[in-house]
């Protein structure tokens, strides 16, 4: 079953409240990731434990429990020329950058007008509930590696 500690093997579908399809990963390139180890949003994470190979379960995931809320704050207006070599700036591009409490985080430019560029540090699915369908695949055992590293590791070790 799975719960702490554990290497989950999943296919799943995410949606957004409309029913459009985000993402999706299937059987044959399962999505695997550690239970307990915060590599997938907390509402489902929580929502998957105790569930058995074979378990088929849909979960709606608030955005509290998901990306989060909106956070108004991370919406930024900086002037063009805090991007040294970006010639060709458009809206969608993302970039790296440390953000307010000196944290790596990605930026998307949201908006261009002149010299004025807005910037957006929320995640894209941030204010959104997300409608997963899941299928449990596989459950393991994480190896003392992966949970030393933090991730799952390929047949074959890992590759960092």
């Amino acid at each position: 079953m799975i719960q702490n500690g554990k290497v989950v093997g999943l296919a799943y579908v995410l949606k957004d409240s409309q029913g459009q399809k985000l993402d999706e990963s299937n059987g044959a390139d399962p999505f695997v990731y550690i239970q307990g180890a915060h590599q997938i949003v907390p509402g489902l994470e929580n929502a998957l434990e105790g569930l058995a190979v074979g378990a088929k379960k849909d979960v709606v995931v608030s955005a509290e429990e998901g990306y989060g809320e909106v956070n108004p704050d991370l919406r930024l207006t900086v002037k063009r020329t805090q991007f040294p070599g970006a010639t060709d700036l458009q809206t969608g591009m993302q970039f790296q950058a440390q953000g307010p409490d000196g944290h790596g985080m990605v930026f998307t430019v949201a908006d261009i007008q002149g010299e004025d560029v807005t910037i957006d540090g929320n995640h894209p699915l941030a204010g959104q509930s997300l409608h997963f369908s899941v299928e449990v695949l596989s459950i393991r055992d994480a190896t003392q590696e992966e949970m030393d590293h933090g991730h799952v590791h390929g047949p074959e070790g890992h590759h960092h």
